[in-house]
C-alpha cells in the first residue's frame, strides 16, 4: 500500500479528533484526494474530499460544518478535522486517492485506498 490513514482511536462523544493520510510515495500530490467511511453492515460512504491544489473541497451533508480537510503544500498529506463527533460517526475511516482533478463522491472512482483506521465515539 501506499496511503497509510493513522489519528484513530477513541474519543467521547462531543469530541474532536484529527485523521491523517500519508502518501508514502508522494505518487498522489496531482491526484484529488478523499476521505470515507464505512461503519459495521454498512456501505462505504463518502465523508469529504480536497483537489489536489487544496483549493476545492466538498463535505458529505453529515459532516458539513463539522469537519475540515486539508493538504499539506507538497501535497503528500492530508488530514480530516472532526468535531462534535457522535455515535453515528464511528466507523473505519478510509483515504482515497482518485487520477483526476475533480472531487468524487463515488468510491468506484478511486484509483488508491489505504488500509482503513478505526474511529470509535464512546464515553
Amino acid at each position: 500500500g501506499q496511503l497509510f490513514e493513522s489519528g484513530g482511536g477513541v474519543v467521547q462523544p462531543g469530541g474532536s479528533l484529527t485523521l491523517s493520510c500519508v502518501d508514502s510515495r508522494h505518487r498522489f500530490s496531482t491526484f484529488a484526494m478523499a476521505w470515507f467511511r464505512q461503519a459495521l453492515g454498512k456501505e462505504r460512504e463518502f465523508v469529504a474530499g480536497v483537489t489536489y491544489t487544496g483549493g476545492y473541497t466538498q463535505y458529505s451533508d453529515s459532516m458539513k460544518g463539522r469537519a475540515a480537510i486539508s493538504r499539506s503544500n507538497d501535497g503528500k498529506t492530508m488530514y480530516l478535522q472532526m468535531n462534535n463527533l457522535g455515535p453515528d460517526d464511528a466507523a473505519v475511516y478510509y483515504c482515497g486517492a482518485r487520477d483526476g482533478t475533480l472531487v468524487s463522491t463515488d468510491t468506484r472512482q478511486y484509483d488508491a485506498w489505504g488500509q482503513g483506521i478505526q474511529v470509535t465515539v464512546s464515553s
